[in-house]
């Protein structure tokens, strides 16, 4: 596996490697919210970009396990080795999981090349108030089970790569600290890196394919 902090000192640059943005942190943290916005900043600079979050992973892929933690632990391994296999294949993959268990994360840094583990912080009063389904109010009275912050625990990463303090931030802001982390890891261009062309650029090559019959 490629250390990213090594990454980071060496300054080398392999154009399209692939990497494994994971969240982690309590439901409600603003993992999803944040990931969305990496997301499209990525496939705006020409990226290939896959994104495995939520109910839509579980359903296809762990439709057969329940909330245990051995069941939690199974769904989130199934879904690292997924995000194994797109990111030795050049795919910017973007993982949004509770994964409230520091060893199973841990593995996953060991299995999975350019492993970037992000940490979505944030209290969990306010993970509370932001909960529009009432998950929190249902754990608390006892009719969800294995509840990651009041029946289960979460254990915080002890030396992620990316902290993304979302009671402080704005969704925008921690995406862009995000960004930059990747842009200095060499993992994907600067803007200014990017080619871009100017209007007359563009209408030369307009007039080119009319002329070549693809317009």
């Amino acid at each position: 596996m490629k250390n990213t902090q090594a990454m980071e000192k060496s300054g080398g640059f392999a154009p399209r490697q692939g990497f494994t943005l994971w969240f982690t942190g309590l439901p409600c943290s603003g993992k999803t919210t944040v990931s969305k916005i990496v997301e499209q900043e990525l496939r705006d600079r020409g990226l290939s970009v896959e994104s495995l979050d939520g109910d839509e992973v579980r359903q296809n892929l762990s439709k057969d396990l329940g909330f245990s933690k051995e069941d939690r632990d199974k769904h989130i391994f199934r879904v690292g080795f997924v995000a194994k296999l797109l990111s030795r294949n050049g795919v910017a993959t973007l993982a949004a999981f509770i994964s409230p268990y520091r060893s199973v994360r841990d593995r996953l840094r060991s299995e999975i090349n350019n492993f970037i583990e992000i940490y979505v912080k944030c209290p969990l009063e306010v993970c509370m108030q932001r909960d529009i389904k009432g998950m929190y109010k249902k754990a608390i009275a006892g009719e969800i089970q294995n509840f990651t912050g009041i029946s289960d625990p979460y254990e915080e990463p002890l030396n992620p790569e990316i902290v993304l303090e979302t009671d402080k931030e704005t969704p925008t802001e921690s995406a862009q600290k995000v960004i930059q982390k990747l842009e200095s890891l060499k993992l994907v261009p600067k803007v200014s890196e990017l080619v871009t062309y100017t209007a007359e650029e563009e209408e030369k090559v307009k007039n080119r394919l009319k002329a070549l019959g693809y317009l």
